[in-house]
């Protein structure tokens, strides 16, 4: 069975020095496998909201370990309307 997996890492932003959060997803045929299907999601600084594809030398990328991700078709409407309606009735952080 084929799964998803999201790969994010943090690095640097050359604006700002904020952290910039880089997203890609990857497919694997079983746990063994090597990963194939794999496209960039995007990456933006927290801070300044630059657009900082990769990081720039002498910055390290520090790499987070990979999330199995569920695709969004995969997920019923009915199950989203609940996760959502929960999300509105936890207080608020301030």
């Amino acid at each position: 069975m084929k799964k998803q997996y999201l790969h994010l890492s943090a690095y640097p932003c050359d604006e700002c020095a904020a952290p910039v959060i880089a997203g890609t997803l990857a497919a694997r045929e079983n746990e063994i496998s090597k990963e194939t299907e794999i496209r960039p999601v995007g990456a933006i600084c927290l801070s300044c909201g630059h657009r900082q594809s990769t990081a720039t030398a002498p910055a390290r990328v520090r790499h987070l370990l990979p999330i199995e991700w569920v695709p969004a078709a995969t997920i019923k409407a009915p199950e989203l309307t609940i996760a959502f309606v929960e999300a509105l009735k936890r207080p608020a952080l301030h």
